[in-house]
C-alpha cells in the first residue's frame, strides 16, 4: 500500500486532491464573507454551504479510487501467490472449497465480474454492435462508413 501511495502519478493526484479541497474551502469563505456584506444575499450563503460539499465529494472520491487501485494491486498479487505449482505425482489432490482459502489456493468456481472488468464505454465497440447501413437506406453514410473501414484496415496492416 506504501508503494502505492507514493507512487508518482498518486502523488499527483494527492496534490490535485488537495487542491480542489483548498479552492473550495476558498470559495466557501469568500461566498460567506460576500453574504454578509452589503451586496450579499441568501443566494451567497447557499454557495458558502455547497463549497463545503464539493471539497467533501473530492475527498471520498480521492479515498474510493485508492481504495480500489489498492484492491485491484492485492488482487494481483493474491493471483501470482494463489498460483500453486502442480504435484510431483503429476496428479492433481483434491482441494476442499473451506481449504481452498485457507492453503491460498483458487478455487474453480468462476469468480464473479466485478464492474471494474466491464470493457469502457469510451473505447472502441465491436463490429457486431455497430449498426449496418445499407447504400439503399443513405448512400453518403455507406459510403462514410465503408471509407473508415479501409482506413481502419490500412492503419491494421501497417
Amino acid at each position: 500500500m506504501r508503494q502505492l501511495v507514493f507512487s508518482p502519478r498518486w502523488m499527483l493526484w494527492h496534490v490535485l486532491t488537495l487542491g480542489a479541497m483548498a479552492t473550495c474551502g476558498w470559495l466557501a469563505a469568500w461566498q460567506w464573507q460576500r453574504a454578509g456584506s452589503a451586496m450579499g444575499s441568501a443566494l451567497n450563503v447557499g454557495y458558502g454551504l455547497q463549497w463545503p460539499v464539493f471539497a467533501v465529494f473530492f475527498g471520498v472520491m480521492w479515498w474510493r479510487m485508492l481504495r480500489m487501485e489498492a484492491a485491484k494491486l492485492q488482487e494481483g498479487e493474491a493471483d501470482v501467490a494463489g498460483e500453486a505449482p502442480a504435484p510431483a505425482g503429476g496428479g492433481s489432490a483434491p482441494v476442499v472449497a473451506g481449504q481452498a482459502r485457507s492453503a491460498g489456493l483458487r478455487s474453480a468456481e468462476p469468480r464473479p465480474r466485478a464492474a471494474s472488468d466491464a470493457p469502457s464505454p469510451f473505447g472502441p465497440r465491436p463490429a457486431s454492435v455497430l449498426p449496418r447501413v445499407a447504400a439503399e437506406d443513405d448512400p453518403e453514410l455507406a459510403e462514410y462508413n465503408q471509407m473508415l473501414a479501409h482506413l481502419a484496415a490500412r492503419d491494421s496492416t501497417d
